[in-house]
């Protein structure tokens, strides 16, 4: 998308403990100083290049979010299967996300959830 001359804003992070890795579920790894994560989440604000970002920010803004398990079989479905709302990531995380555009229009670009096509070769972010 950057290259098609839109700017996106990503805002990703973890949340909960114990996921599954290669030798299985753990909820901590390098004797205990590491916390493994439940879910992996992803914001994305996307925007037509330009300046002044805030105000250029509407009800027909895509966004993109995901809440991903962090799971040995994540990869069995296209990252698409993930996508959910901004709320959703808001109501796991105690984030909130946009907190500076209008709550009116927050209200309409952080309840929907995206669905634009992707083609499978096009944009496979590792998430």
């Amino acid at each position: 998308m950057v290259d098609d001359g839109y700017e996106l804003y990503i805002i990703a992070g973890n949340r909960g403990t114990g996921g599954e890795g290669s030798n299985g579920y753990a909820r901590t790894i390098a004797n205990g100083n590491i916390t493994v994560p439940a879910y992996l989440w992803k914001v994305i604000v996307v925007l037509p290049e330009g300046t002044n970002d805030l105000s250029r920010i509407n009800t027909s803004t895509r966004t993109i979010a995901v809440i991903m398990p962090n799971t040995q079989d994540v990869n069995q479905k296209p990252w698409t299967d993930y996508r959910v709302s901004i709320r959703e990531v808001e109501q796991l995380t105690g984030y909130n996300f946009l907190s500076n555009v209008p709550q009116w229009i927050q209200d309409v670009i952080e309840t929907r959830v995206d669905n634009q096509y992707v083609a499978p070769e096009e944009y496979a972010p590792t998430f």
